[in-house]
């Protein structure tokens, strides 16, 4: 039961932890504070409604179950940050910023009434024997204690319901990024497992009233049910996070393997390498590699034989390539040419440089080429054969 209750807590922490520094550079957007709001309540309701620490709250205060309004009051207060999440994000940050606030008013007002009236009724309700997982069947049919437990219980089945459909309506939306979209996917799944956890308390407690004994439903499956849909919402707001980050990290790591081949030529030419920094971030090695191979390219552009990759170009696309591809493979023949000309005579070369617009630009595509040896000798062969030739020949 600990670990059922703690595991949670741990999941929506490592959420709140990852969105606290957006939400704290952004404390003025409604949405992020409401994100906010709803982390920091489920991890509360999580933190005081495991058992030792109903117990522990129980002894503090000296009144017994005063823990059980205290958990329902957040618990309350968490169903209202649902609502507040939905209502700022359907309305957006700067359309119909009138029925946003009006909204908002209302949930703050009706869920801030329902926890003053849970204090009203425990104070009102006679709970002297302390229960610390089935208070709500042991007491469910004590006036006021009977009326406490409907109302906590409709407000939370309201909330689910509403936060529920909502999310589902949107995972349909079109142009969400994937991982947004996966991240509504586990939000929708959490918030529709928070209608079997009221369904299995109210189940439990009706059957209280008809006498019959269903505390099982009260005691195992609505704490799962809490602790299960906790983890998927938590989950729902760390993979859009996660995912991109990995994404962009992946990216990153990806291209700058993808200039390996381009970077190692170039070290022929520069007799050296690019920095290397052992604590340098994946995005400044990268950086480091685009500016190395761009310097050394324009220390190599007098070398660059510009009507060589014109008749490159005009072999690859005979050869069957398309533009992109064949203007790829012209510039690497062109480089490797001109990188071959700088060890044969590394004083000669010409004056004027040719243009390097695309080399510059263009690197990732180049350093692809140079990694189809194959390609690029038969398009240097091809490139090799007079103009008349060719056209006779096709």
């Amino acid at each position: 039961m600990y670990i059922s209750f703690w595991l949670p807590t741990a999941v929506l922490t490592a959420a709140l932890a990852i969105k606290l520094p957006s939400i704290l550079k952004l404390w003025r957007d409604p949405l992020l504070r409401a994100v906010g709001g709803l982390l920091l309540f489920a991890c509360a309701v999580f933190v005081f409604a495991a058992p030792s620490t109903i117990a522990w709250t129980n002894r503090v205060t000296g009144v017994p179950n005063i823990a059980a309004p205290w958990v329902y009051s957040l618990l309350t207060a968490l169903c209202a940050s649902w609502l507040l999440l939905v209502v700022h994000w359907r309305n957006g940050r700067t359309e119909r910023h009138a029925q946003t606030r009006r909204a908002t008013r209302w949930v703050v007002a009706l869920y801030a009434a329902v926890v003053a009236a849970l204090w009203i009724l425990f104070a009102l309700a006679d709970v002297p024997v302390e229960q610390i997982r089935d208070l709500d069947t042991y007491y469910a049919s004590t006036p006021f204690m009977r009326e406490l437990i409907l109302l906590y219980l409709t407000a939370h089945t309201v909330a689910s319901l509403i936060t529920s459909r909502l999310v589902w309506n949107w995972i349909r939306t079109d142009g969400l990024d994937a991982w947004l979209r996966w991240g509504l996917r586990f939000l929708g799944v959490g918030f529709a497992t928070n209608l079997l956890f009221s369904a299995a308390k109210l189940s439990a407690v009706v059957a209280r009233w008809t006498g019959h004994d269903l505390d099982w439903l009260n005691t195992n499956v609505a704490p799962s049910a809490a602790c299960i849909a906790a983890t998927f919402v938590a989950v729902g707001f760390i993979v859009p996070h996660a995912g991109q980050y990995l994404q962009e990290r992946w990216r990153v790591r990806r291209r700058h393997r993808g200039l390996a081949p381009l970077a190692r030529l170039m070290r022929t030419v520069a007799g050296g390498r690019e920095p290397l920094g052992l604590r340098a971030t994946p995005e400044m090695r990268l950086i480091r590699r685009e500016t190395f191979i761009r310097d050394t390219l324009l220390q190599l552009a007098r070398r660059l034989d510009e009507d060589l990759r014109t008749r490159s170009y005009d072999a690859a696309r005979a050869l069957g390539f398309a533009p992109g591809p064949a203007q790829a493979l012209a510039a690497a023949v062109t480089i490797l040419d001109a990188v071959e000309a700088e060890r044969r005579s590394p004083d000669a070369g010409g004056t004027n440089a040719p243009d390097t617009t695309y080399l510059l630009q263009e690197i990732q595509a180049v350093s692809q080429a140079l990694r189809k040896p194959e390609e690029i000798k038969a398009v240097r062969a091809r490139a090799a054969v007079p103009a008349e030739s060719m056209s006779t020949h096709d």
